[in-house]
């Protein structure tokens, strides 16, 4: 049997003697602490010199200066010279702590989907002892904070970088080494000053409801931990070094949604990093002058050794992010921002100045949504960011002068920890706009224009079923003729196939003969059984149409309301909406839709209003969010450029995460059972009246 003899400078209390097996072999493994007696520590080392198979020194507490340069005081540093000196292997486990820490962090990356930390917000309590872990996350996102000020010196600043970091580790934390009695880590965090106390711990509490992920560091865990407040960490995820039980226990407690372990568990008792690799050493017999990072590569390759990934109670948890950037579709949206509802009931007639400096400003966070949760258990948080601009404001201005906002709202975004951003759709001019953001923007950009259209004749079969005025053909096809104004278009083209899959006759009307036949010919081979019809006026047959979609970018009206035939269903999915309240009420015998707004999954989500029903937005904020549930932090819907594939997998995804339809929109919001039953009322009136004549 080997022993290995661990010589601790943490607490005596911690002692034990195990046995245990590594490797086909037996091993006793004893360990002594000293209480940070350094004189204790070098006493036990000559002590079991000769004794033990290999000797471990753990819990050294190193400081770091810029590029891993280890700062040290000089009795730390006779003790380890001392160690050196021994015919008996010593070991810190600084290799394989440095082996451990980069490995762990992309593994788990990659694991948990290859996207884990893509765009976290990541609090260091000490950047300068967990450099290495600071150094790969970087790869995956920038949004790195360091503490290291505030725990060290009581400095009220948190580091947002690793160059302020290493700035801070060489030109402040080095010369405050040299001040008479020394800065104690940690411990100077609290100074006795009650307002220091009071601006410290403020600073602290943003940091950490900022963060998504908090990395603590081994040594003085528990002196960093008792600083999180009740709640302040709860649905965090924690990076930590060798989590004892008790450690698991009190992140636990503190409502932690799951705990990285850089150190594997070799053996059955969670042991630190220099006892692990003192088993390592001895199992193989690597000699002292031995390439040591090369063999423990081999024995964490070869064995499969994985860093930890805890959940409380095996719960696992994942949250993803998204950002949406909307804007008001009229001055009534605007008036949902406080106090431009104020300005609208006191000065009505300001509203039109007050639209045009609005569309001045820079976006900025109407909201965070919380509470997403799809059936397969992924969870979803992210923000509204709002541009204060009307889709009329958009036209005045050229389409450079809001692109450059929306790139300002995609950095904001990003800084929050958003891994995907939609946009709402935007006004006829802004049509390239989409594509500029896509190649510009800090991350990936998805328009919202495949679910949108979807959606679109989602609510429109369910406005049709609740009319009830057209019968089944089959149990399947409604035998009734549909309209598609715009059907060469990106999401013109998709609503007709879509429509031809459900209607008996199909309408397709557009400028451009050529393309109408392409599309008339793709549907024909998708749907033999349907009639396709095409014309480039929409008024030739606009009279005997049971359902009309407009998805034509064009400023003009392409027909006359007054001709449309009572009970009729016209979705309008263009903007600005081509039909006004006013027109509206022009036929009250005819539905007028905007589009389905859809309902999310979860019981516990928590938004501002944004004009519909509880839990419901609308469908290109949606698109959004299927992406984040789904891990596809991707341009899905690039610009104005509407897939067909894309349409019917993001139409199954919205499916597998829970998305419904919850209510259908009209010009004037959303409309109930009621308002359609209404209209259907008016409808059969008038077909009465007008069989009657």
């Amino acid at each position: 049997m080997k022993h290995i003899t661990n010589i601790s400078l943490g607490p005596a209390t911690d002692n034990y003697q195990i046995e245990t097996e590594f490797l086909g072999q037996k091993f006793t493994i004893k360990r002594f602490g000293t209480d940070g007696d350094l004189k204790k520590a070098e006493d036990l080392l000559l002590m079991w010199n000769k004794k033990a198979d290999v000797i471990s020194l753990s819990a050294i507490k190193y400081m770091y200066g810029q590029g891993s340069r280890t700062i040290m005081n000089k009795d730390l540093k006779k003790l380890l010279k001392a160690a050196n000196t021994l015919t008996t292997p010593v070991t810190t486990g600084e290799t394989l702590r440095r082996v451990s820490h980069e490995w762990c962090i992309r593994h788990a990356h990659f694991q948990l989907g290859n996207n884990f930390f893509t765009n976290a917000r990541v609090l260091f309590c000490s950047g300068m002892s967990s450099e290495k872990i600071a150094n790969v996350i970087n790869e995956y996102t920038e949004n790195l904070y360091f503490a290291d000020p505030l725990f060290e010196n009581g400095i009220p600043k948190v580091l947002s970088s690793i160059d302020a970091l290493n700035q801070y580790a060489n030109r402040i934390h080095r010369p405050l080494r040299w001040i008479p009695g020394g800065l104690s880590p940690v411990k100077n965090f609290l100074l006795e000053q009650k307002q220091m106390k009071t601006i410290n711990s403020f600073v602290l509490k943003r940091a950490v409801k900022n963060a998504t992920v908090i990395v603590i560091p081994y040594n003085d865990f528990y002196d960093y931990v008792r600083y999180f407040e009740d709640g302040e960490l709860k649905d965090k995820i924690v990076i930590t070094t060798t989590a004892y039980e008790d450690r698991i226990e009190t992140l636990i407690n503190k409502g932690i949604s799951m705990i990285i372990d850089t150190t594997p568990k070799i053996i059955d008792r969670v042991v630190g990093v220099s006892v692990q690799e003192a088993l390592m050493i001895s199992a193989l017999e690597i000699p002292k002058t031995s390439g040591l990072k090369d063999d423990l590569l081999e024995i964490i390759s070869e064995q499969h050794l994985e860093p930890r990934i805890i959940y409380p109670n095996n719960q696992k948890r994942r949250i993803n992010r998204f950002a949406y950037l909307g804007h008001p579709r009229s001055q009534e949206d605007l008036k949902k921002i406080s106090p431009i509802n104020i300005i609208g009931e006191v000065a009505p007639k300001t509203m039109g100045a007050v639209e045009r400096l609005l569309s001045f400003a820079p976006p900025f966070v109407y909201s965070k949504i919380t509470g997403i949760k799809s059936p397969t258990g992924v969870e979803a948080e992210g923000w509204l960011i709002a541009l204060a601009e009307t889709p009329e404001q958009m036209q005045s201005h050229s389409p450079e002068f809001t692109t450059k906002k929306i790139l300002q709202a995609a950095e904001k975004a990003k800084l929050l920890g958003a891994q995907v951003m939609g946009i709402a759709m935007l006004p006829k001019n802004m049509e390239g706009t989409s594509v500029d953001i896509g190649k510009y923007a800090v991350l990936p950009v998805t328009t919202g224009n495949s679910y949108t259209a979807s959606t679109a004749l989602w609510a429109s079969a369910e406005a049709v079923r609740q009319m009830g005025l057209v019968t089944l053909k089959n149990d399947k096809i409604l035998r009734a003729k549909t309209m598609v104004i715009g059907a060469t278009g990106a999401v013109g083209s998709i609503c007709a196939r879509l429509l031809a899959t459900a209607f008996e006759e199909v309408y397709l009307v557009s400028r451009n003969m050529a393309k109408l036949l392409t599309i008339q010919e793709t549907i024909q081979m998708e749907n033999p059984d349907v009639i396709v019809n095409v014309s480039t006026m929409a008024d030739t047959n606009i009279d005997i149409m049971d359902v009309i979609v407009t998805a034509s970018s064009s400023a003009e009206k392409p027909f006359d309301i007054m001709r449309v035939k009572p009970g009729c269903v016209i979705t309008d999915i263009t903007r600005p909406m081509i039909f006004s309240e006013e027109e509206a009420g022009k036929r009250q015998d005819v539905l007028i839709i905007t589009g389905g707004e859809i309902l999310l999954p979860g019981n516990n989500i928590e938004m501002k209003d944004i004009g519909l029903p509880p839990n419901a937005v609308y469908a290109g904020l949606a698109e959004t969010i299927i992406l984040a549930l789904e891990g596809r932090f991707e341009d899905f819907t690039k610009g104005t450029n509407t897939e067909w594939k894309k349409v019917k997998e993001i139409y199954k995804l919205g499916l597998k995460h829970g998305m419904q339809l919850s209510a259908i929109s009209g010009v004037n919001g959303i409309l109930t059972k009621d308002d359609i039953a209404r209209v259907k009322d008016f409808a059969l009136k008038k077909i009465r009246k007008n069989e009657d004549n």
